[in-house]
């Protein structure tokens, strides 16, 4: 039994909850038997039940991740899926989505096979395979798509990379949309980079680091943009962190593209000023920016522009943030502190309600994907997350489920905390 976790139980009764039900925000029990729940409101009973105590607690829809990497196979020494599983439980995720960028890729359908199958061992937590655009991640040959969704991707991403050849996107989002797919974007133009560690601005100047600019998010958005309105075809533009690629993205919804998008809490919180002391924790693809960005994000989230918060969790060993700057991997694992980060900085500041934030961080990733929903009502499927509001922790990465330990935010104290998880009726995460 993985720590941090109970036993399943067929009956749990959640009680005296701030229950955020499919009809609204409702004050009462939640009961669930056989993995499904049986009724909610009001005072229930059932003998025998698993009593959770939820007095002063939110029980909200269980987390939805769309945008993580659980590195197995290949990284295994970064993050598996069970350890990956783990780690998103305790986040209060209920369903995650995993990306391509394995070795090998999951570009076939005999690694979406194997991704599922791991993530059945690993327990009630659906893992939901994201395959590549094309083969090998090379840009090149586009996958066989429609295998690829037979067998159980939810979506297709070179995420990691850009599809670097326009004809070659186009072609993706035309046959992607044949099989009812969509396709992620990762925007980043590599010319531009040109071997940047950072963003472009005041602190990489003062840091003397090479900076990013941000020209090499934004012009992939306008492109892919472009495309998808072009071909009338999903796309979902991944890790939105400028205040452009945003505006962009505005635009696009208003003339009609069938556009939507995505950020992550680090770009919600952190900015490019954190890089003060060369902390390789604070290197992640693409950059911190300024608070300018930042506020913009805020805003965009706020009107819709952006649909939904995903984690972009990228665990690392040890050794690979424990070097220079310029030769860390980038990435932050996310999964442990993402509802924290999101309930400090928009909740706890008056920025969104309760219900505002759940709706990006559960019900609104599920409806860009197309998958189901999490929904506390009676006959769904028991995924759910409890929630106490006023409590405050320190982040400790050493207490991380997750084998990558990488985070910028260790030793700053965030509101909010997971306190259950239950997936599929059994509870997979106890917290304190």
């Amino acid at each position: 039994m993985m720590k941090g976790t109970i036993n399943p139980v067929s009956n749990i009764l959640i009680k005296g909850g701030r229950v955020l039900a499919s009809g609204g925000t409702t004050e009462g029990d939640v009961l669930i038997a056989g993995g499904r729940i049986e009724a909610i409101g009001g005072e229930q009973r059932a003998d025998g039940a698993d009593v959770i105590q939820a007095a002063g607690l939110w029980v909200v829809p269980g987390l939805v991740d769309i945008h993580c990497h659980l590195r197995e196979p290949g990284f295994e020494h970064k993050e598996d899926i069970a350890s990956g599983v783990a780690a998103a439980a305790k986040g209060g995720f209920t369903t995650v989505c995993c990306m391509a960028n394995t070795n090998p890729v999951n570009d076939n359908a005999v690694v979406t096979e194997f991704i599922k199958r791991r993530a059945e061992e690993a327990g009630p937590v659906r893992v939901l395979p994201v395959a590549a655009v094309t083969k090998g991640l090379m840009g090149e040959e586009l996958t066989e798509m429609g295998e690829l969704r037979e067998v159980g991707a939810v979506a297709v991403s070179d995420d990691g990379k850009s599809v670097r050849n326009a004809q070659r996107m186009r072609l993706a989002l035309s046959y992607a949309k044949c099989f009812g797919l969509v396709v992620i974007s990762h925007p980043e133009d590599e010319d531009l980079v040109d071997g940047g560690l950072m963003n472009e601005g005041y602190w990489s100047t003062a840091l003397g680091l090479p900076g990013t600019t941000r020209a090499a998010e934004e012009t992939i958005i306008a492109r892919d943009c472009m495309l998808a309105a072009l071909e009338n075809a999903r796309l979902h533009v991944a890790h939105v962190s400028t205040a452009g690629g945003a505006e962009i993205i505005r635009q696009a919804k208003r003339a009609g593209a069938p556009v939507t998008c995505e950020t992550a809490p680090h770009y919600l919180y952190a900015t490019d000023e954190w890089a003060q002391g060369y902390d390789a924790n604070t290197k992640v693809n693409p950059p911190l920016r300024t608070v300018g960005d930042r506020d913009a994000l805020i805003e965009a989230l706020k009107d819709g522009t952006i649909d939904c918060i995903a984690t972009d969790h990228a665990p690392h060993h040890l050794d690979d943030k424990n070097v220079e700057y310029a030769l860390a991997a980038s990435g932050i694992s996310g999964f442990e502190t993402a509802f924290s980060i999101c309930w400090t900085v928009l909740v706890k500041s008056g920025r969104f309600t309760p219900e505002q934030l759940f709706d990006k961080l559960s019900l609104s990733p599920a409806r860009v994907l197309g998958i189901d929903a999490p929904a506390l009502e009676v006959g769904s499927r028991a995924d759910i997350t409890i929630i106490d509001p006023e409590a405050e922790w320190t982040v400790d990465p050493s207490k991380f489920l997750s084998r990558g330990k990488n985070t910028p935010f260790a030793g700053r104290t965030l509101s909010g905390e997971v306190k259950r998880t239950i997936a599929g009726g059994v509870v997979v995460y106890r917290g304190e």
